[in-house]
């Protein structure tokens, strides 16, 4: 009889203990939560240039005379891990000229814009290119003269 008294008090301590073992155990299956990263493209070379031919920037330079009548921002993504888009803002003289949507696709990527030159282009000019979240992944500048 001391017995089943013996165990029943100890019934309820058994329940408790398994209780708690259970749940310590439950909390070790569940993984930490990782936050969700997006896989960014790599910008593997970005210039400034006269041209654009079979794919590939000509005559890179940071200065630009007006009478070329157009500028091309150059870049080149590798690798690409997923479809993504990208921006080349154009800005003049501290203010926001044009902003360009550029798509990239997989497994790597060159893309370009390009403006019209006009007389009151000249001045300095910069070119910040943007991953699909608007970070800044590089900054190109150059002049526009006579």
């Amino acid at each position: 009889m001391k017995r089943f008294f013996l165990l029943m008090g100890l019934l309820p301590l058994a329940v408790l203990a398994l209780g708690a073992c259970s749940a310590s155990h439950a909390q070790e299956a569940v993984p930490d939560e990782q936050p969700i990263t997006q896989a960014v493209p790599t910008l593997a070379k970005a210039v400034m240039c006269e041209d654009i031919q079979e794919f590939k920037p000509k005559n890179a330079s940071v200065v630009f005379s007006i009478s070329r009548g157009k500028v091309f921002c150059y870049t080149f993504f590798d690798p690409v891990p997923e479809q993504t888009f990208i921006y080349h803002q154009w800005i003049h003289r501290n203010k926001l000229n044009t902003k360009r949507r550029l798509y990239l696709q997989t497994p790597r990527w060159s893309s370009f814009s390009s403006i019209q030159l006009r007389e009151s282009d000249k001045g300095p000019w910069r070119v910040e290119i943007l991953d699909q979240s608007e970070k800044v992944l590089t900054v190109l500048t150059f002049s526009i003269t006579d």
